[in-house]
């Protein structure tokens, strides 16, 4: 491979790109608001805590359901409009969970809002890929993964402020005017996105065996979280049965061969199943650290949920910081080394929470959230990216898919580790502080994993 040059993005690849984060931005942000509502749902609505899990946990599975549906319908159908229609439905059933009579018709639009949500995510990718191609991918990935990185950060921030002067409803009244701006947008400045294969073949039985694998495994996962503990019957019982459904549909994948929504060819390339595994394991690093740290304000230092909220904003304002220059760094010497030094970095962003207290000072709090930041800003990026690099361009469809498909995994999982390992402590230790140190010391372990699947992704330099 030549020297890679890192010539300037095209204006209107940017404003495009920017256009599709806007319209996936809302979903990422909506599935952290509602957390923090769930005392508040529960008193308005006299329901049980198990029951109004289900506000939660209906999103999360309707989004992992909803996933391999987005690959077909890209393939099929005009991408914008695909899109469009996504966006669209998000907004109707936002409308609509804000204007639920009972808890029941709550969990109902909720389903329907995760599964508008899922498609929007690998749509936002697939898009981005056809728009520009390979040869700017990490740059556009940095894009991508704003959302993805900011929606976890900003979720809780926004919620706390909604609760703290209106109604639970209004975390889903906001979402409107965003779709309503999004959809303008998404109209008037995308391109059509032709249809990659109009005679393309809706894969039944692959999409229905994609979409009980991700949701067996991440319902069984937050099952472990639940109930503090991974070797609990309901956990068991459902990993094993989504591991034995990938069995069966690596079968059924290998004789459906390229008709299959998600080739077997595609894991091949060692760069993207390494990619895929990165993807599993970062969900430690970032969702992990991210379920510790408004506890961690809260909890042990006595802030409000605004507060501990705002306490994170270092952390996102290193990601932005690092968002280009990440990008820049990935087009020119590959995604191996960027991960890696990005890794170290997170690390260094993540220890000192393993020996900070409830005294610490806040300055010292905020510094190292700023380093966190900058590290953990740029991991899901080149992982992102490497999954496309080698790869033909009527695949983008299905590798926006995998990619989603096992971020969302990773992300059950991580929060899921973490959180088990914490109630666990708790459970045997009485210093709430000593269970969050040790949280994050686990945290900070685990996410030296990544360096595995690390060693097999891109390199330019050495081909330089």
């Amino acid at each position: 491979m030549d020297e890679k040059k890192t010539t300037a993005l095209p204006k209107h690849v940017v404003n495009m790109a920017w256009v599709l984060v806007l319209g996936a931005f809302a979903p990422m942000l909506d599935a952290t608001m509602v957390n923090i509502a769930v005392n508040d749902l529960a008193r308005d609505f006299g329901a049980s805590l198990s029951t109004i899990q289900w506000v939660i946990t209906g999103y999360v599975l309707a989004t992992a359901v909803a996933v391999p549906f987005a690959g077909w319908l890209v393939n099929r159908f005009s991408g914008k409009w695909v899109f469009l229609v996504a966006k669209i439905a998000f907004g109707v059933f936002s409308l609509a969970s804000a204007l639920a009579w009972n808890i029941d018709s709550l969990i109902v639009f909720r389903l329907f809002q995760g599964a508008a949500a899922g498609m929007l995510t690998p749509l936002l990718t697939t898009l981005l890929v056809d728009l520009a191609g390979s040869a700017a991918m990490g740059r556009l990935m940095a894009v991508v993964g704003l959302p993805i990185m900011l929606g976890p950060i900003l979720g809780p921030v926004i919620g706390g402020i909604v609760l703290g002067y209106a109604s639970w409803r209004w975390i889903f009244y906001i979402n409107v005017p965003i779709v309503i701006l999004a959809t303008i947008l998404i109209a008037w400045k995308l391109p059509t996105f032709e249809a990659k294969n109009r005679q393309a073949r809706f894969d039944v039985v692959g999409v229905t065996l994609l979409a009980a694998i991700s949701s067996t495994i991440i319902y069984g996962i937050v099952q472990a979280s639940t109930k503090g503990d991974f070797t609990n019957a309901s956990t068991v019982a459902y990993v094993l049965v989504g591991i034995a459904l990938m069995v069966v549909y690596g079968v059924y994948a290998h004789f459906k061969g390229e008709h299959a929504i998600l080739p077997i060819r595609l894991f091949t390339r060692k760069n993207f199943t390494a990619a895929m595994v990165g993807m599993v394991v970062s969900g430690v690093a970032t969702n992990g650290a991210m379920l510790l740290l408004p506890l961690f304000f809260q909890n042990l230092r006595g802030d409000s949920v605004i507060v501990a909220g705002l306490s994170l904003t270092p952390q996102g304002v290193g990601m932005l910081v690092v968002r280009p220059i990440v990008g820049k760094l990935i087009d020119r010497i590959g995604a191996r080394y960027v991960t890696i030094v990005s890794l170290a970095i997170t690390l260094v962003g993540t220890i000192p929470f393993a020996y900070f207290d409830g005294k610490t000072a806040y300055w010292l709090v905020a510094v190292i959230l700023f380093v966190r930041g900058i590290g953990a800003g740029g991991i899901l990026s080149p992982l992102m990216t490497d999954a496309f690099v080698g790869g033909d361009k009527r695949d983008s469809g299905a590798i926006s898919v995998a990619s989603r498909t096992f971020q969302n995994i990773g992300g059950a999982f991580g929060s899921a580790v973490i959180a088990t390992i914490v109630a666990g402590y708790m459970t045997t230790h009485t210093s709430i502080a000593a269970g969050y140190q040790t949280g994050f010391a686990w945290t900070a372990g685990l996410s030296l994993l990544i360096i595995i699947p690390a060693v097999f992704l891109t390199n330019h330099l050495s081909k330089k």
